[in-house]
């Protein structure tokens, strides 16, 4: 009887675990709330703003209608499906392949009519301003509410137009607006500014500054001088293609990151055990569970696909 109290124990957490779960689940505005269609606005909020808003990767921007005149001549269908399935380098449903596919629908339908296609627009729907979409980036950001905060580690979060870059602490999505304290942390803008600079992220180069000692990371709490083990080890890995080979870095990481962040949890430490693709990342997992966070986003592609392949070489003909 003694040895299988643990069990006994263990058991009743899980049901009630189950229990409250399944309460959850059943409650009548928890049901409501996920049986919700959410409109174009709010999708286009959470899945499409990262790239359409600065038009990175060759996005059409919202409100710009010189960027989707070619684009709606192909038909609504067509957009759809690009939207659905994915298209060049727009990954499908955003990269969030939870989003329904009629709420995929009211968000092309909402960056059609915000490009001044307004047949698109249903009687009910809400008709976007195009005058409000042409200044986003110089209007005010608005407060953080309880939905921001919840998406503040979404992917491609760090896709950001210009005026969302480095946001004042009660505005960033991250913080407490209502807490007196957060009104007296200092700005990024400002505390960045000394730092050396990169063109994506949060616009810091962290190796950079890091190597020429700008920054000192505590790598234990309760230690100042406790120092990281670093790994300098390049992993190079092949892609198809005439994309460059990608380059992997152990000791850049090493030097942020205990080995146990990434192993065996996201990499399994063995060759060829491994399967990466841009598409796994893009949905926010192996490196897409740190890039488009907290790491640089995957629009500096560059960055990792660092090494060049072999020129080809062509053997001369010979006679007989």
């Amino acid at each position: 009887m003694k040895s299988s109290y643990p069990a006994v124990r263990l058991c009743r957490r899980v049901v009630f675990i189950r229990g409250l779960v399944l309460g959850m689940l059943l409650a009548p505005g928890c049901l409501m709330a996920a049986e919700a269609e959410r409109e174009g606005e709010q999708v286009y909020a959470a899945a499409c703003a990262a790239c359409h808003d600065a038009g990175i990767l060759q996005a059409p921007r919202l409100g710009q209608k010189q960027d989707w005149i070619e684009r709606e001549k192909q038909g609504f269908e067509v957009l759809l499906k690009h939207a659905l399935k994915g298209f060049k380098n727009m990954p499908a449903k955003g990269g969030n392949p939870t989003i329904k596919d009629p709420e995929i629908k009211n968000a092309v339908i909402y960056m059609l009519v915000a490009a001044g296609f307004e047949s698109y627009a249903p009687q009910t729907q809400k008709q976007p301003s195009q005058a409000k979409a042409a200044s986003a980036e110089a209007a005010p950001s608005k407060p953080a509410t309880k939905a921001t905060i919840s998406q503040a580690n979404q992917f491609n979060r760090l896709m950001q137009p210009p005026a969302q870059w480095n946001r004042a602490p009660a505005d960033d999505g991250f913080h407490d607006p209502a807490s007196p304290g957060t009104l007296l942390l200092q700005e990024p803008r400002v505390a960045f500014e000394a730092l050396s600079k990169s063109r994506s992220g949060n616009r810091v180069d962290w190796v950079r500054a890091l190597q020429g000692n700008e920054i000192r990371p505590r790598h234990e709490v309760s230690s100042d001088a406790a120092q990281p083990v670093v790994m300098d080890l390049n992993i190079v890995r092949e892609v198809k293609g005439s994309m460059p080979d990608v380059v992997y870095p152990h000791k850049q990481h090493t030097e942020w990151l205990d080995c146990s962040n990434c192993h065996p949890a996201i990499f399994i430490p063995q060759k060829g055990a491994n399967q990466i693709s841009m598409a796994s990342i893009l949905l926010g997992q192996k490196c897409g569970v740190c890039h488009g966070k907290v790491a640089f986003p995957v629009s500096e592609c560059r960055r990792c696909h660092s090494k060049m392949k072999p020129a080809a070489t062509t053997q001369p003909e010979t006679g007989n």
